[in-house]
Formats: C-alpha cells, structure tokens, sequence
C-alpha cells in the first residue's frame, strides 16, 4: 500500500512537471499562421487590403472628384458577421479603415461611438482646457460615402475533411442619395483534413 501511495505520487509529479512544459516562440506578425482553418488576421488583412484596392479603383471615386474637386470622405459602418463562427468584425473594420486612409484616395472619420467619445473630450476640453488650446465645435468633417457589409461561410465536410468558403460582400452609399456606388466581394477557401 505504501509503495503504491509512492508511485501514485510520482506520477502526479511527472504528469504535473510535463504539463507545464508550455513553449512560446514569438513570430514576425507578418507571417501567415493557420492552426484552426478558421478565420484569421491574416484573411482579415488579405480580404481588406484586396477590397480597398478594388474600390479606390473605381469610376465611383473619379466622378466624385471631378465633380466636387476633393477626396471623398468614407465611414466604415458596420460588417455583419453572418457565419457560425466567431468573427471580431471590429478587427476586419480596423483594416478596412487602415487601408483606405494608406490609400491616399480618401478621408476617413470615426464610426458613430467613437465620435461620441470625442464628443465628450471636446466637451470637457471646453471646459478644462485653455482657449488656445481647446478644438472647436462645428468642425467635424461629415462623410460622403458609408461602407457597410456582411461576411458569411458555408462548410463542407465529409469524414476527417472539409472546405469552409468564406464570402466577404461590401458595399459602398452614398449617403445624401442611397445611391449604391461600389460592390465587392471576396472570397477565401480553406481545405482542412485532420
């Protein structure tokens, strides 16, 4: 009995020691890493990168420029994820608004929350702040088009395989007309066999 109480004990030793032999390694952010199959940084940043460039190389873009002698001023709405799984669209936003602002083609401004939040800086600015140095009201650059869109997956699969195609659709609105200017779509293929 006491022998076995001994060896039960080693066990839970060696069991306890050789899990936590965790290894971390760091990596260039930059490189593509794909352990689930599922939706990743690096489809969040090819897709934004792809549709930007697609956009901004439209009539769309020319038209309004011609027309009104100034870049055009975009806001990125909102990207319904649609799939079954988890989707942080607020990330695929913020490559979205990266790539456009690197673009040069446009101007950018803040989506409806953050313009809140620099609502009440500019008001407690008002109050607190220098008068040199408080931003003023009224100066707030209204958007021309709104970007709004929606990602969806279909999976198939069969036995130890399966393919999960990943559609992105976006589309870019006038916002004084309704007027549809832009759409897009991309899609990403995974093959995954366990």
């Amino acid at each position: 009995m006491k022998r076995l109480t001994q060896l039960s004990i080693m066990l839970i030793v060696v069991v306890a020691i050789t899990s936590c032999n965790r290894q971390v390694t760091r990596i260039n952010p930059d490189q593509q890493v794909d352990l689930s199959g599922r939706w990743n940084d690096t489809d969040s940043k090819l897709v934004a990168e792809e549709m930007i460039q697609d956009v901004t190389g439209r009539p769309w873009h020319n038209d309004f420029r011609i027309e009104n002698n100034r870049k055009p001023v975009v806001i990125v709405g909102y990207v319904k994820n649609k799939s079954t799984e988890h989707i942080e669209s607020e990330t695929f936003i913020k490559d979205i608004e990266r790539e456009f602002i690197n673009s040069g083609f446009v101007r950018v401004v803040s989506n409806a929350d953050f313009r809140e939040k620099l609502r009440e800086e500019r008001a407690e600015q008002g109050e607190f702040a220098s008068p040199e140095t408080q931003a003023k009201w009224g100066k707030e650059l209204g958007a021309d088009f709104m970007m709004f869109g929606v990602i969806t997956a279909i999976t198939d699969s069969y036995k130890k395989e399966k393919v999960v195609s990943y559609k992105v659709n976006l589309e870019l609105v006038d916002i004084e007309t309704n007027e549809k200017v832009w759409i897009g779509d991309k899609e990403i293929k995974k093959y995954i066999k366990n």
